[in-house]
């Protein structure tokens, strides 16, 4: 009987010790989510963008899709990467990151190069002169993946970098956390808003009282403007993120020139305005130029990623293709 009370005296002090390394995960990935606030909205805004044009049925298993790949993204590829990289390589971390701050700069130029200059994409083209949305679907969740990565591997590395976690499993433990909990809150958040003009519709037929019907009706107006207005918002946060990443990784890798000024210049525009709008003058001023850089940074990458790099990728994958 002593033996069997010492056992289970032993199974309380694991479980005690058990749940509080279960509340240090949740408050660390809480600290650590924080700090990742501005990509996860970036990520949010980015997003809605891939299901415009589709018919709403194909809405949600094409978010849900994406959402997949995230999670693939960031538990089975990031998670394991990026402890490996902080703990026995992390001077590659930074040069990894401009590589893909790089990506998103290109990908957001691309897209405003597209607006001004309009000659359309032969893939798109083809795809719709073709009447396939299958093939259409896929590379737009092909595409949509690859900038989650981007912006994932930026949202776990800030993370990883505000943990203070005293060992590698409490590091992993809190990534995850991380990992799922944005990712859930960012594609319910868009799950959210591509459905919106549903739910609208929904209200404006069946609501039971004249304001619910004008509600209803509100949205249904709304929301096509809104979701333009988030795919500008998107291209913007992709040129802003690409640009601060690409900048940042400048900085540390001993090429400050550009980013010390950009400071000085956001610092003296906040200090313009009067006391209680500095730091969003401040904020907006450096955001602006970061994207400003991104844009152009990412227009001189066009020529570079269309005529070097694709061929290369073509010929080492070998789907090169005649056209």
């Amino acid at each position: 009987m002593s033996g069997l009370l010492a056992l289970l005296d032993d199974v309380a002090g694991i479980a005690k010790v058990a749940a509080a390394s279960v509340d240090d995960v949740v408050a660390a990935a809480g600290k650590a989510g924080a700090k990742t606030a501005g990509v996860i909205i970036d990520d949010a805004a980015v997003t809605p963008k891939y299901v415009q044009g589709f018919a709403p049925a194909r809405e949600l298993p094409i978010i849900w899709r994406i959402a997949r790949g995230s999670f693939f993204n960031k538990l089975i590829l990031l998670l394991p990467v990026a402890l490996l990289l902080a703990n026995f390589a992390p001077w590659l971390i930074t040069p990894l990151l401009m590589i893909g701050g790089s990506y998103l700069c290109f990908e957001g130029a691309e897209k405003i190069f597209h607006v001004l200059f309009s000659h359309g994409s032969h893939v798109i083209d083809e795809d719709m002169k073709n009447r396939d949305p299958g093939h259409l679907e896929e590379q737009k969740v092909k595409g949509a993946i690859k900038t989650d990565f981007i912006l994932s591997a930026e949202i776990m590395t800030i993370a990883l970098a505000a943990i203070e976690a005293p060992n590698l499993w409490m590091q992993a433990a809190t990534l995850a956390v991380v990992g799922i909990g944005v990712t859930v809150a960012v594609y319910g958040s868009v799950a959210l808003i591509v459905k919106m003009d549903d739910v609208g519709l929904f209200l404006a037929g069946n609501a039971p009282t004249p304001i619910g019907r004008g509600i209803g009706r509100g949205l249904v107006k709304a929301m096509p403007v809104v979701m333009k207005l988030l795919s500008i918002i998107g291209t913007a946060a992709m040129l802003w993120v690409g640009g601060s990443i690409v900048i940042h990784g400048l900085e540390v890798l001993g090429y400050g020139w550009l980013g010390h000024h950009i400071h000085d210049w956001a610092y003296a525009l906040g200090h313009m305005a009067s006391e209680q709008w500095v730091g969003a003058v401040e904020w907006i001023s450096k955001a602006t130029m970061d994207g400003i850089f991104g844009l152009v940074y990412g227009l001189a990458l066009i020529p570079v990623a269309t005529r070097v790099v694709a061929p290369l990728m073509g010929m080492v994958s070998g789907s090169s293709k005649q056209h």
